[in-house]
């Protein structure tokens, strides 16, 4: 499978500033950078951030890549995926895609 990555970056509590990457299936209608910000928030809600509070400050497409089987079969089913890069919390939820209600 093939995805969008849009690099992403917002501020952490401690100031400093947390890197991950949100994957979108290339060529669907979902692939924006308006629906990666979407994402990129509901994410930051998952692990306890506000988003209204934290400002992203970058979220951009960067490049299209094709995945490992596992990663793809995840963004295939869920319709995106987390990538967590620099500074982002040692516990993330698992799955890292979980479904937007």
């Amino acid at each position: 499978m093939i995805v969008d990555v849009y690099d992403t970056y917002a501020p952490t509590e401690n100031g400093g500033r947390m890197h991950f990457d949100v994957f979108l299936p290339t060529g669907c209608e979902a692939g924006s950078d308006e629906k990666a910000a979407e994402i990129a928030r509901f994410w930051l809600r998952s692990i306890g951030l506000n988003p209204e509070r934290t400002i992203l400050e970058l979220c951009r497409y960067c490049h299209s890549e094709t995945l490992n089987t596992a990663v793809g079969e995840h963004v295939a089913s869920q319709g995106w995926f987390i990538l967590p890069m620099e500074s982002c919390p040692h516990l993330i939820p698992e799955p890292y895609s979980l479904p937007i209600n």
